[in-house]
């Protein structure tokens, strides 16, 4: 016991969570609930004027704040998403990108932002092929200047603020402000995140250029913070500030431009003033296709939002009630399903600006019974033929969704992309810029290839539901890959299951590794199927008879927050992911 105490007392040191330190207690060590899914972690929470859920307290708190003082669901995603980068610095900040989709009420209409950064005009393809000759590589890093690309949060928000947005933009970021300068405890798992970010960055062969920042804003006396710590991000409130007062234009074109374009001259970086000043978001369409009577929409590519459309469509044939959830027959056309519609992701999903991307045939009915008939019941493919683009032709997170009391309801995702991002952080800012650019492939050729003033593939992707053309539910599960398998499980869960938004969320879920990249990779040993400890041992059985490579464990299967409007009722129901350290909550 007395050497158990002492592991104890070295990982909460080290900055792990309790939850993993707490793994000496048994599985079955579980309450029971009274009433629902027993599951269910906790009850969904119900609401009549505004709702909000993310994956920080604190950041929830911030939200309704700003919906109680008379701002809109919009006022409030921006207040939050401001908030968030700094709570959970492991997954998002204004060094990343940012998608929403959202519900007006007043036009009774969906809008789509991609506020996508591009990479460095000043870095073309043999200049990126030459610097990764002479580091010894053959794809783009995950970690240093060479994957950074524009941010675009920044330039969100205000497009986001101009079209919707009803209180002053110094009102809605000042929480942030304040919680940067005055200081926040350290949630649980971002402990843990933040312990382990320094073997990333601070390893010699990491590629970063330059590690000091980073030391200096998210190592406090040298070391990452504990649980309940307070951390301060002194540079990150003056950095704020400027950007509530000065607008977009002062991250885009003047004093946080100029710092950004100086330390990437100081570091041998690409990105540039110019760059900066010439980005610009976009509003779009939002994309769907109707299953069991419900209007599934998602953001098309460069994202992979279509991933999910296309697997719910291939879904749509089978009775899965009748199969019972996560059953191994339940579980199999779900990952087989995925395994399809990600050969599709990893051949077609691209920046539309230089490659057409065939997103009708891709979502059309007819195309997913094709698809179907590619699918065996009783064995699991290994390899799916690359689709021929001649056939078809005519891409590490928060998500937070907000409702507010006239109707209008905020999905947004919000991304550094690999945990924290590149590793770099701009002198005296206080945010670590993203390494979005990894996901770009260099074979030539390929719709996704690398160039200059492009969009990567964008694994981030908002989601809503909409029933008889009125809003029903908006939610998101963040995590790479998992996502569009994640917004598939969750969709199943709750129109085959009748699930409430909360058991959605928590009952276990697959992650399917393994399928073809954007980035290149080709499928061809069927992947590895992961499922949490919720599936049965019967179940991982029958599943590994059918040929899926099985392995049971937690982590990876995503972080997912929803709000649902129950319109007979008139309330609002909201629920958080038990797998973080998230809040969903009204008034």
């Amino acid at each position: 016991m007395k050497l158990k105490g002492m592991v104890l007392s070295v990982l909460v040191a080290l900055g792990a969570s309790q939850a993993q330190a707490g793994e000496e207690w048994p599985m079955t060590n579980k309450g029971d609930r009274n009433v629902g899914a027993q599951f269910a972690t906790r009850s969904q929470v119900i609401a009549r004027h505004g709702m909000a859920a993310t994956s920080i307290p604190l950041v929830t708190q911030v939200a309704l704040d700003v919906l109680k003082k008379g701002g809109n669901a919009v006022d409030a995603a921006i207040a939050a998403n401001a908030a968030i980068g700094l709570m959970e610095p492991t997954g998002n900040g204004i060094g990343g990108d940012l998608f929403a989709i959202i519900w007006d009420p007043k036009t009774k209409k969906l809008y789509g932002l991609n506020a996508a950064g591009r990479s460095p005009m000043g870095l073309s393809y043999d200049q990126m092929v030459a610097e990764l000759k002479k580091r010894g590589r053959d794809s783009i890093p995950p970690f240093g200047a060479l994957p950074v690309s524009v941010p675009g949060t920044v330039d969100g928000w205000f497009m986001m603020h101009e079209k919707f947005g009803t209180m002053e933009m110094t009102d809605i970021l000042a929480p942030a402000i304040s919680y940067a300068r005055e200081g926040f405890p350290v949630t649980q798992l971002i402990a843990y995140y933040m312990s382990v970010a320094p073997k990333r960055y601070l390893d010699p062969d990491s590629g970063v250029e330059e590690t000091e920042n980073y030391q200096k804003t998210y190592l406090p006396g040298g070391r990452p913070p504990v649980e309940g710590q307070i951390f301060r991000n002194p540079d990150l409130a003056n950095t704020l500030e400027k950007i509530a007062k000065g607008g977009r234009d002062v991250f885009y074109k003047g004093e946080i431009a100029e710092v950004i374009d100086s330390y990437m001259k100081r570091i041998g970086g690409y990105l540039r003033k110019e760059d900066l000043a010439t980005h610009h978001g976009r509003w779009i369409e939002p994309v769907s296709i109707n299953y069991r009577g419900y209007d599934v929409f998602e953001l098309p590519p460069q994202g992979q939002g279509i991933a999910a459309l296309q697997q719910l469509n291939i879904l749509e044939g089978y009775d899965l009630k009748s199969l019972g959830h996560n059953s191994a027959d339940y579980l199999h056309l779900h990952v087989e399903a995925k395994k399809l519609a990600f050969e599709d992701r990893a051949r077609f999903y691209a920046d539309p600006d230089f490659y057409k991307v065939p997103i009708e045939k891709l979502l059309s009915k007819d195309y997913a019974a094709g698809q179907r008939k590619l699918i065996s019941m009783d064995k699991a493919v290994k390899e799916v033929a690359y689709p021929d683009p001649d056939v078809l032709q005519e891409g590490d997170t928060i998500y937070l969704t907000v409702a507010d009391k006239d109707g209008m309801m905020v999905s947004l995702i919000q991304s550094n992309y690999r945990g924290m991002g590149s590793g770099l952080v701009p002198d005296g800012l206080g945010f670590m810029f993203q390494d979005r650019g990894e996901l770009f492939t260099l074979k030539k050729g390929h719709p996704n290839v690398y160039a200059p003033g492009k969009r990567p593939f964008h694994t981030i992707i908002p989601a809503f539901i909409m029933k008889d053309g009125k809003p029903f539910m908006s939610f998101g599960l963040m995590g790479g890959g998992m996502q569009p398998q994640g917004h598939a499980q969750i969709v199943t869960n709750i129109i085959d299951f009748g699930m409430n938004v909360q058991e959605a969320g928590d009952a276990a879920r697959y992650r399917h590794d393994g399928s073809s990249q954007p980035t290149g990779e080709i499928m061809r040993d069927g992947g590895v199927l992961h499922v949490e400890s919720g599936i049965t041992p019967e179940v991982v059985e029958q599943l590994r008879k059918k040929g899926h490579t099985v392995v049971v464990g937690k982590g990876g299967y995503g972080g997912y927050q929803a709000i649902m409007l129950d319109e007979a009722q008139g309330v609002y129901k909201g629920a958080s992911e038990m797998r973080k350290d998230g809040q969903a909550a009204g008034y």
